[in-house]
């Protein structure tokens, strides 16, 4: 191993938790996590996001209710669960509809992301797996795979997965995007960099492409450039609070690095 890559091995490793936000888009708890989702989410911050989202639930709640065997009904509460943050009780609404209509591929997908927003990894991968077939491959699917892979440490077997999807449809910005991020795991950032550069090229405005390239360009020294980034088209308010999470993310993982 290269001295520059002893270097970057301990924060890479560190980073798991913090990518998770961006891969999945969930709503997380933790301080550093937080600080990593205000990178990977634009426009209001995930309070605001929920209180708007609560009439909608409600609303969803008394269908869900009245139908719960409905299959659409429950994957639009299921979703809504999770965008809201409610994990647990997006896996148990999906979990219950899978067991109602076992074939369904919309609800298997639907299943296999909330068990993945909750941390249920090598699950959401296995019911992944049902939600499509070879003969008709799903891209969103094998994306999916392959970051619940990448967060199970089988960075290798999940960039097959990304391959996969690139085949379907290249250069798509969110699949460029999760790669980008398993090569972070590995500590490849210059690999990384470039993967994300592209997703950049095809997508500029989305504010979780943007987060990750800034991420792994601080990673690299690269500060300046990666607040330019994370600044991209944004009001100054909002700018100047990813700017401070980005410092604040960057600044952990140094401490790490100098406390192994």
């Amino acid at each position: 191993m290269s001295k520059r890559s002893s270097l970057v091995a301990p924060p890479a490793r560190l980073l798991l938790p913090a990518l998770l936000v961006l891969v999945l888009g969930g709503c997380q708890t933790t301080s550093l996590e937080d600080v990593t989702g205000a990178l990977g989410v634009g426009g209001k911050s995930e309070p605001a996001a929920m209180a708007d989202a609560r009439p909608d639930m409600d609303a969803l709640r008394e269908r869900y209710r009245a139908k719960p065997s409905d299959p659409n009904i429950a994957l639009d509460y299921g979703k809504a669960l999770r965008e809201t943050g409610q994990r647990a009780q997006a896996v148990a609404v999906m979990e219950q509809a899978v067991l109602t209509h076992p074939s369904n591929k919309a609800l298997l997908a639907g299943y296999g992301r909330a068990l993945a927003d909750n941390g249920n990894f090598q699950q959401a991968f296995d019911v992944l797996s049902r939600a499509h077939t070879p003969e008709d491959p799903d891209w969103r699917i094998l994306s999916a795979q392959g970051a619940a892979l990448d967060q199970l440490g089988r960075n290798e077997e999940a960039q097959q997965y990304y391959a996969t999807a690139l085949k379907i449809v290249p250069d798509e910005p969110q699949v460029l995007s999760n790669l980008g991020l398993s090569y972070t795991l590995q500590n490849n950032l210059p690999r990384a960099e470039e993967t994300l550069r592209r997703a950049y090229q095809r997508n500029p405005a989305n504010s979780r492409v943007r987060g990750n390239l800034a991420l792994v360009l601080g990673l690299e020294g690269k500060q300046a450039e990666a607040e330019a980034i994370v600044k991209a088209d944004l009001p100054p308010d909002q700018a100047a609070a990813k700017v401070t999470a980005l410092r604040e993310l960057l600044s952990k993982k140094q401490q790490q690095r100098a406390e192994k």
